[in-house]
C-alpha cells in the first residue's frame, strides 16, 4: 500500500509549499490511508517534519500538546526553515480545538513557519471542534473510501470483487480466505471504529442499540425503512429521535449513513424515512452467510449487493458537491437521485429485467436534467462506478 499515491497527496503537497496562512485538516474514516498520505507527503516534501499520533495520550492530558508543539517550534527555530508538525487522530486530546487554536495564534503573533496537520477519523467530532475555535483558521481535506479504480489499479481488484469486498485497502490480502476476512472487517475495522471513534468520544447512553443499529443498517444497505418499522426488530430501541442521532454519529465515522428521500420541499426531504447505505460494500458483506461466489450465484442477493455499491461509489463523492438521495411514491421508486450545481438526474439499476416504470413517473412529474437506467443492454454498474458522477450531468 505504501506505493500507492492517491490524488490527494498533490493537493496537501501543494498547500505546503505555499505561505503557512491555514491549518490543513485530514479528515476521513478510518482504515482510508491518511496516515500513509501524511507520511508519504512528508516524504515527497522533503521539508524538516514531525509526525506524531495522539493514540499515545492518556485521557484527559492537556499539557502533551504543548510539548508536542513547542518541540517542533524549536526544530523551526534552529533550522531557520519551514517546519511541518503532523497529528494524527488528533480528536482523542482532551479540548484539542481550542489548545490547537491558542498555539496556532501565537505562532501567528511571533511569524513562525509551522505547517500544521491534522488529522482526525471522526468528522462529526473534527468539525464540531473546528466550528467551536478554530472558524478562518483551516483548511478541510476530506479523505473518503476509496474508490474502484484504486482498488483496481492498487490490487488488480474486478468491479465484481470491489462490488462483494469493498474498498478497503488493509483488507485486500484476505480476500482468497472470506472467513478470516470477515473476521477482520468485523473486528479489527468495525469494532475498533465504533468503540474509539463513537464510544469512547462521544455520550452514548445505549452502546448496545448503536452497535445493532450498526449492524441492522448494514444487512438493510439499498434499502428503505423507516425507524418505526427498525424501533420492531431492535432490542431497547428507545425512540426515533435516539436512532436518528446515532445513524449521524454513524454516519460521522463513515461507517453507515441514511440516504433522504428527493422532493422539491427540503422539509419533507429531512423527515423522511432513510434508505440505509453503507459507506464500503465490506460493511455490509462481512455480515453476510454467503460467500462471494454464492451471491454472484443469487439475482436477488446480488443485485442488492450491486445497488448497494453503486451507493458506495456515489459517496466517495459527496464531498465535492454530490447529494445522494432516493425517489418511492407508493410501489414507485427510484434507486439514485443526484444533485449537482442546482441540477438533479435520476438513476435506476437494474441487473437483470430492466423496468422504468418508477422512473417514468418520477421524470413526468419532476423533469430532471437527465434520466438513466443501468442495465446489462445500456450502461453499465461495471461502467458507472469507473465515472465521476458529475460527468453524468
Amino acid at each position: 500500500m505504501n506505493t500507492i499515491q492517491r490524488s490527494y497527496l498533490e493537493t496537501i503537497k501543494s498547500r505546503l509549499f505555499e505561505p503557512v496562512r491555514q491549518i490543513q485538516v485530514l479528515a476521513g474514516p478510518r482504515q482510508v490511508g491518511k496516515t500513509t498520505l501524511v507520511r508519504q507527503v512528508l516524504e515527497v516534501s522533503k521539508m524538516p517534519n514531525k509526525y506524531i499520533s495522539a493514540d499515545v495520550v492518556a485521557v484527559g492530558d492537556q499539557g502533551w500538546l504543548n510539548v508536542v508543539w513547542n518541540e517542533a517550534r524549536i526544530a523551526q527555530k534552529t533550522r531557520g526553515t519551514t517546519f511541518i508538525l503532523a497529528i494524527d487522530e488528533i480528536q482523542k486530546v482532551f479540548q484539542w480545538s481550542e489548545k490547537v487554536k491558542q498555539l496556532w495564534d501565537e505562532d501567528r503573533a511571533n511569524n513562525l513557519n509551522l505547517h500544521v496537520i491534522l488529522l482526525g477519523s471522526s468528522r462529526l467530532l473534527l468539525q464540531q471542534g473546528l466550528t467551536e475555535s478554530l472558524a478562518g483558521r483551516f483548511e478541510l481535506i476530506h479523505i473518503p473510501h476509496w474508490r474502484f479504480s484504486e482498488m483496481n489499479k492498487a490490487f488488480g481488484f474486478s468491479e465484481e470483487e470491489y462490488a462483494w469486498f469493498g474498498a478497503y485497502p488493509g483488507a485486500a490480502y484476505l480476500i482468497k480466505d472470506e472467513d478470516r476476512w470477515k473476521q477482520y472487517i468485523r473486528e479489527s475495522l468495525i469494532e475498533t471504529a465504533i468503540s474509539k471513534d463513537l464510544l469512547m468520544l462521544t455520550r452514548v447512553d445505549k452502546p448496545a442499540l448503536l452497535r445493532n443499529l450498526f449492524e441492522l443498517g448494514s444487512s438493510y444497505s439499498g434499502q428503505i425503512l423507516s425507524f418505526t418499522k427498525l424501533m420492531g426488530q431492535l432490542q431497547d430501541a428507545g425512540n426515533t429521535t435516539t436512532l436518528a442521532h446515532y445513524l449521524r454519529l454513524l454516519d460521522g465515522a463513515g461507517l453507515l449513513t441514511g440516504l433522504p428521500k428527493f422532493a422539491i420541499d427540503k422539509a419533507r426531504t429531512k423527515s423522511s424515512s432513510p434508505r440505509f447505505q453503507v459507506f464500503n460494500n465490506a460493511l455490509m458483506n462481512c455480515y453476510r452467510h454467503q460467500n462471494f461466489q454464492e451471491a454472484k450465484a443469487n439475482p436477488e442477493v446480488w443485485g442488492r449487493v450491486v445497488e448497494s455499491a453503486v451507493g458506495c461509489h456515489f459517496l466517495t463523492y459527496r464531498e465535492e458537491g454530490i447529494e445522494i438521495l432516493y425517489y418511492r411514491e407508493g410501489a414507485d421508486e427510484v434507486d439514485y437521485i443526484l444533485t449537482y450545481k442546482g441540477k438533479f438526474i435520476a438513476l435506476e439499476i437494474k441487473t437483470n429485467k430492466p423496468q422504468t416504470k418508477g422512473l417514468n413517473k418520477f421524470t413526468s412529474k419532476f423533469s430532471p436534467h437527465r434520466t438513466y437506467l443501468i442495465s446489462p443492454e445500456g450502461i453499465t454498474w461495471q461502467e458507472l462506478i469507473k465515472l465521476n458522477p458529475a460527468e453524468l450531468f
